[in-house]
């Protein structure tokens, strides 16, 4: 296993919000989804927050 830290910062407009859920859109899951069609592996995103 590896990790990698990513910095992201997205407009949320037309998501359900970062966290997945079922039957919504979400950050989390389409980054998970474009980072497996990259490569091919299966990931899982954690994260924290840092506020401005």
């Amino acid at each position: 296993m590896r990790n990698i830290k990513l910095t992201i910062e997205y407009d949320g407009k037309g998501f359900g919000g970062w966290q997945k859920q079922p039957g919504r859109p979400n950050i989390q899951g389409e980054i998970e989804n474009v980072i497996k069609l990259i490569t091919k592996e299966d990931v899982e995103l954690n994260s924290s927050r840092k506020d401005r």
